[in-house]
């Protein structure tokens, strides 16, 4: 035999091996797999898990059975295989079953695009799921190989596609194109449209993050991005691609056997994510959560009841939240005034949204100055048009809500009637970048870097969550101390073992107690905040004096906030229109989320006790100068009592009573380089505070008109 036939006989002699090896491994694969006949009798089926409130309400079943309905290929319509093709596998009708340049597209556009794109094709997907156990390790990898060559083998391409539209799971219990229809859309899967289509073939991805039931936001992006494939690709023209990006999608949810709907599908989401979504609906767990649902009903109605009062103002929707702040335990989530109205979009879950939270934010920062030293209850700033410089931009001019300005005003004055100013003042006393990473202590987790913001952040310029935003205000509500959300109490198993289970654990203080009872004490100062909001508004609950709160409304009237608090519950209350267009002119601080706030505040705290905040001994109170916020020796101006941490008490101011020029047409002393004739020298009683600012006491224009150098009072 020549050289050239041994060589070829050893070949078909390795490659027969090879094969032999390969067959063996897939016979052993498939008789490993068999299931145990045991099983029949071990109790180890499928069992729905059930959520239930704090005091064993059901809130809602999540049902055990995988809502199938199988599908042949031609009823599945073009859209939806288009859509599919293009963003999951472009390539299925040219490979053999792996796609070497998808998974590279696949890695590029999720590292360098941050677009999420899976490089598995369908066939191995298909295998996945219909096959393996969602573990990752190096078997299941090889077997997954396995599997997808002989599918490619035994299988049409057709025939592969069709039983991954059938075998694909679409989020939660719906499994196939056509229960993910019928469960999404109510429709028939031949009846679905392109935009339709467009957001369940983006699904399989991630079923959880792209759920449009509990992410309706991040649904939507994914449909787009599915759309966008299908236009690069040219499977769609420009005009079909536009059409289906701007049509309203309507999801259908049955509103029989689900309490707090908002609540359920975010814990549902959260436990998801831990567990595997097998096991929540197969099994048979019990949930436990920290929702109250006589609180739930409440707060649900309450929304309601005055978002009808709104309508002539343009506001269609309206949200709540209530918390615990000693345990971040969450009590009420209401994420929309109806969970199933399309009219609204009210699966649109405004407690875990990003929304510009306007003035409510500013506490935190005033809470940074005061934490710092920077600021105290009583410093003085002047409340006038103030343009501040940025680099390589145009100077910030921010105004105050109204048109209105109010001169020297100090620190508890101007954050009790939201006085933009002060405000913006304080945020450049503390630098964006200690605000950004103290708000990020605090529980603000979308602010990251100071870099992204300006001086607008304390108005409100920055996106939080309303969810983030109790955080926040919890650890004022706990004089400093931080506690994360809380919405599960336990979690137990079909067999009755316990899988998790609340502890009460000591959260982070993150702001000292002395920091928290001074803006305590300033947010619930009902006299304070009467020069804009009037004494006894709804920001006033009756009987309860400790009850601290603060509103925001953005400047372009898209989001009205109130925010409030006590020792034993945090509400968060908004008001708006979820496609973010403008409200009415006159929905304000009291008339848009306050009456909502007020009204379940006052249902909470119904025949309780007041709990006044302990003084921390580290808080020193005397009485200061209300032009300076310099403690005085004796009386000589008006004044009133202010609390102060120990390490930052004012100093005592000096009056003297000295010569001084005053110019007769203003009544003000003159400056330097003024131009003033009809001027003269006269004897006044005459303040210096230290940092520049020259006050004078009885000029003729009246007491406390104040003659300022440049750059002083606040710089």
């Amino acid at each position: 035999m020549s050289k050239k036939g041994k060589k070829n006989k050893k070949f078909w002699w390795i490659a027969g091996l090879i094969l032999l090896l390969v067959i063996i491994l897939v016979i052993f694969f498939i008789s490993f797999n068999v299931p145990n006949p045991k099983k029949l009798s071990s109790g180890d089926y499928p069992q729905s898990s059930q959520i239930f409130d704090r005091n064993g309400k059901l809130l809602y079943e999540i049902y055990a059975d995988k809502r199938r309905v199988p599908v042949i290929l031609s009823e599945v319509p073009d859209n939806l295989k288009k859509a599919t093709l293009a963003i999951e596998d472009a390539n299925f009708y040219k490979h053999g079953g792996f796609d070497v340049r998808g998974l590279l597209r696949g890695l590029y556009r999720t590292l360098i695009e941050k677009r999420l794109q899976g490089g598995s094709t369908l066939t191995q997907q298909l295998v996945k799921n219909a096959l393996l156990t969602p573990e990752r390790t190096v078997s299941r990898k090889i077997k997954e190989a396995i599997l997808t060559i002989a599918s490619e083998v035994m299988y049409s391409k057709d025939e592969i596609l069709e039983m991954y539209f059938n075998q694909t799971p679409y989020g939660g219990t719906l499994w196939g194109v056509q229960a993910a229809a019928k469960g999404i859309f109510n429709k028939d899967v031949k009846d679905l449209d392109l935009a339709e289509s467009a957001l369940i073939a983006g699904l399989p991805a991630s079923p959880t993050r792209y759920s449009p039931f509990s992410y309706p936001e991040a649904a939507k992006k994914r449909q787009i991005m599915v759309l966008e494939r299908m236009l690069e690709l040219k499977l769609i023209n420009q005009e079909d691609y536009d059409k289906a990006k701007e049509e309203q999608l309507n999801y259908y949810v049955s509103k029989t056997g689900i309490e707090a709907p908002h609540f359920v599908f975010y814990v549902k989401e959260l436990l998801a994510e831990k567990y595997g979504i097998q096991k929540l609906t197969e099994g048979g767990l019990k949930i436990t959560t920290s929702l109250d649902l006589n609180i739930q009903k409440m707060a649900e109605a309450t929304v309601s009841a005055e978002i009808i009062k709104l309508e002539k103002y343009k506001v269609s929707n309206g949200a709540a939240m209530i918390t615990d702040p000693k345990t971040g335990q969450v009590l009420s989530m209401v994420g929309s005034i109806d969970y199933f109205s399309n009219k609204i979009d009210g699966k649109y879950n405004v407690t875990t949204a990003l929304r510009q939270p306007g003035s409510s934010i500013k506490p935190l920062n005033y809470a940074v100055g005061i934490e710092t030293g920077k600021i105290t209850a009583a410093t003085v700033m002047d409340d006038n048009p103030t343009c501040f410089g940025q680099v390589n931009q145009k100077n910030y001019c921010p105004t105050n809500y109204g048109g209105a300005y109010h001169g020297l005003q100090n620190i508890r004055t101007s954050l009790s009637n939201s006085f933009n100013i002060a405000a913006v003042k304080v945020l450049k006393l503390n630098g964006l970048e200690t605000f950004v990473a103290s708000a990020s202590a605090m529980g603000l987790n979308t602010f990251k870097n100071a870099s992204d913001y300006g001086l607008s952040l304390t108005l409100g310029g920055g996106e939080v969550t309303m969810a983030d935003m109790t955080v926040a205000y919890g650890v004022l509500a706990n004089m400093g101390i931080k506690q994360d959300l809380n919405p599960i109490l336990k979690v137990e198993d079909k067999d009755g073992k316990i899988l998790e289970e609340y502890k009460y654990e000591a959260g982070l203080r993150v702001m000292s107690r002395e920091t928290g009872f001074i803006i305590q004490q300033i947010l619930s100062d009902d006299g304070a905040r009467s020069m804009v909001f009037g004494r006894g508004s709804k920001l006033n609950i009756k009987g309860h004096p400790e009850v601290a709160v603060k509103t925001g409304t953005t400047n372009d009237m898209r989001d009205n906030w109130t925010m409030g608090y006590t020792q034993d519950y945090v509400v968060a209350t908004w008001v708006g229109n979820n496609d973010n267009s403008k409200m009415g002119g006159l929905v304000s601080g009291t008339t848009g989320a306050a009456p909502i706030w007020n009204s379940i505040m006052t249902e909470l705290l119904r025949d309780t006790e007041i709990k006044e905040p302990t003084r921390p001994a580290g808080i020193v109170g005397m009485n200061v100068c209300n032009l300076t916020g310099m403690a005085i020796p004796e009386s000589g101006c008006e004044s009133h009592y202010e609390y102060f941490k120990k390490e930052f008490l004012p100093a005592k101011q000096t009056m003297v009573r000295q010569n001084v020029l005053i110019n007769k047409d203003t009544g003000r002393i003159t400056v330097e380089g003024e131009v003033a004739p009809n001027a003269e020298w006269q004897e006044h009683s005459i303040i210096n505070d230290g940092v520049g600012a020259t006050i004078c006491l009885d000029c003729p224009v009246g007491i406390g008109d104040t003659s300022i150098k440049p750059a002083t009072i606040i710089k």
